[in-house]
């Protein structure tokens, strides 16, 4: 892949799946003996990525902890929040804010994710830089969804996502943004969805399709489920 450097968003709270998230940061959870974060380390790694920057805020100690007792043949680097959660906006301007590289690639360690995604992902990129766009979301419709409370928020026509009626598409926790996005935004907390919104309105936020069965941590119940299904 062209993009050198992939963000982990780590640091929130994972309230939806205590107790076990009390304890436990919800990206060191496991699914099939390993963990999320694990799971997504090895996805980026297999796209040919070595750069890594994860941020984190709750119980950040735990995951330090995992990535240096795990020495991952990667170049791992962890971002705290700092006194207070920044959420996925101000999160995602704090890491690329320590870094030169204009394009990134960014995941939610809450899917679970898997070796079928690597070919979606590098056509999404190829996407992403052939027709020079700032924003690319990878999406799954909501068909393929494990947890079948979780309906679609978007629409795609010829990869430019839009929100309306037929909204059946998921945003499965993989996106391509451009550092220049940010550009009159400063590190506070705020959502990625105000720039997302903000893309839509403007007919500017792309979008590309996996067909991969979408299994994502929402709650302890599709926790359970999971499990079951392993």
């Amino acid at each position: 892949m062209k993009i050198k450097t992939a963000l982990i968003l780590c640091a929130g709270y994972g309230k939806r799946l205590n107790p076990l998230t009390l304890t436990t940061p919800k990206p060191l959870l496991k699914i099939n003996e390993i963990t999320l974060l694990e799971n997504c380390i090895n996805l980026i790694h297999s796209l040919g990525i070595n750069k890594i920057l994860i941020n984190t805020f709750y119980l950040s100690e735990k995951i330090e902890k995992f990535i240096k007792n795990k020495k991952f043949n990667l170049e791992i680097k962890i971002i705290n929040d700092g006194l207070s959660i920044l959420n996925t906006g101000g999160g995602i301007l704090n890491m690329i804010n320590l870094s030169d590289e204009a394009d990134f690639i960014i995941f939610n360690p809450d899917t679970v994710w898997s070796q079928k995604y690597k070919n979606y992902i590098e056509d999404m990129e190829k996407f992403y830089f052939l027709n020079k766009v700032q924003n690319i979301l990878l999406l799954a419709n909501e068909n393929l969804s494990f947890d079948k409370n979780l309906k679609g928020d978007f629409n795609l026509k010829k990869n430019m996502i839009q929100k309306d009626e037929f909204n059946s598409l998921i945003y499965t926790g993989c996106q391509i943004l451009n550092k220049g996005l940010f550009d009159t935004h400063d590190v506070a907390n705020f959502s990625i969805l105000n720039i997302w919104n903000e893309l839509i309105s403007k007919n500017k936020l792309y979008g590309f399709e996996s067909l991969e069965d979408f299994r994502h941590l929402t709650d302890l119940n599709i926790y359970k489920q999971l499990l079951k299904n392993q």
